[in-house]
């Protein structure tokens, strides 16, 4: 199904899960584990429903971080098999009500050491069991995402491929353009391509004004399906990553990301440029919510459910048309639709009723 979607257009997929479900009380910052699938199945139920009336045509199984290293952080490694397969099942509740497709989900194990081939059998046994659980419940693609080393990329794939399905494989790059095993990032993804990968791409970590230029390196070096899933928080040139921003001279990850957060408006400019460069699988992570979606899905041209509730400000009573303007009083309607060029009012000291909140 992914691949028949594809080939005739750009896929829209989903968004940040799991840093949506932390802002809205479900899910732990710094372990970052999901089980909120086992514990919350109706949140994250309600989050996927989110996206895809948002025009999410793919959701992801909430199996980021479900595996046996991090849910022994938690004290939970029993729950691995419920985690994988309600989440499959949830994700596939939701797909078959939007005609949405499930894609299973693997990321990385934080034991893959490349010097270790020990590691190396463990990070594939790993995967295996999350395969396992997930697979048997309704999966159409999987996708291993965040993965800093191709080496353990080569074994997610590997594991992906055994079972016959299509693999996308995301690789994150942080400060530099090459993986921690020290590969640019043109002869990784040759590489993955030329192992099978069906799409590859990039996730996390960078912003889409960091991470547009790197994809299109990737675009111009390999000939199978691309994929660009950026955070949507606000990045720089000198911190291209979200992890290290600073707010207030603190680092604001993870805690205070809030004024990082970018609008709807560039994360639709974001599809467009990821649609100019040749980018066929076209989604968020980490801060993309449902109203970024939405605003991506309508910038390609796409009504989606939930373009029922798109802005109508127009008739707004403030800063609406002529016809719908309520507010009588002059200075907020200058200052609420003009900026200090053209309304006076806002070059001027407050008044001391204005200072104490009157009108």
């Amino acid at each position: 199904m992914i691949l028949h979607l594809l080939k005739k257009d750009i896929v829209l997929g989903d968004g940040g899960a799991i840093f949506e479900l932390e802002r809205r009380g479900y899910v732990s910052a710094g372990p970052f584990t999901p089980e909120v699938a086992i514990e919350h199945p109706e949140a994250l139920k309600q989050l996927q429903t989110d996206f895809a009336r948002a025009g999410a045509q793919v959701l992801q199984a909430l199996t980021y971080y479900a595996h046996e290293e991090k849910l022994k952080d938690i004290g939970k490694p029993d729950t691995l098999a419920s985690i994988n397969s309600d989440a499959v099942r949830i994700a596939n509740e939701v797909a078959k009500e939007y005609g949405g497709v499930v894609a299973g989900n693997l990321a990385n194990t934080w034991i893959y050491d490349p010097s270790d081939t020990a590691t190396h059998k463990e990070t594939r046994r790993q995967f295996d069991k999350q395969i396992e659980y997930q697979i048997s419940h309704g999966i159409d693609f999987f996708i291993a995402e965040t993965l800093e080393y191709l080496g353990e990329a080569r074994i997610a794939l590997e594991a992906i491929k055994a079972t016959g399905k299509p693999a996308m494989i995301t690789l994150g790059f942080k400060s530099l353009d090459r993986t921690l095993d020290r590969v640019v990032l043109e002869d990784a993804f040759q590489e993955l391509e030329d192992l099978g990968a069906d799409i590859v791409g990039i996730n996390c970590f960078r912003d889409p004004e960091q991470m547009l230029p790197l994809a299109a390196r990737v675009r111009g070096k390999v000939s199978c399906f691309v994929a660009t899933q950026p955070v949507a928080y606000r990045c720089t040139a000198e911190r291209p990553y979200f992890q290290i921003q600073k707010f207030q001279g603190r680092v604001a990850f993870p805690l205070e990301l809030d004024p990082f957060v970018l609008t709807r408006i560039e994360m639709a400019n974001y599809a467009l440029k990821a649609k100019e460069i040749g980018i066929n699988y076209i989604g968020g992570c980490c801060g993309t919510a449902p109203h970024h979606l939405r605003a991506m899905a309508e910038a390609l041209g796409r009504s989606v459910p939930n373009s029922k509730y798109s802005p109508r400000l127009e008739l707004h009573a403030i800063i609406g048309d002529k016809a719908h303007q309520k507010e009588r009083d002059e200075r907020i309607l200058c200052e609420q639709s003009y900026d200090p060029a053209v309304c006076h009012f806002m070059l001027e000291e407050p008044d001391e009723g204005t200072e104490n909140g009157e009108r």
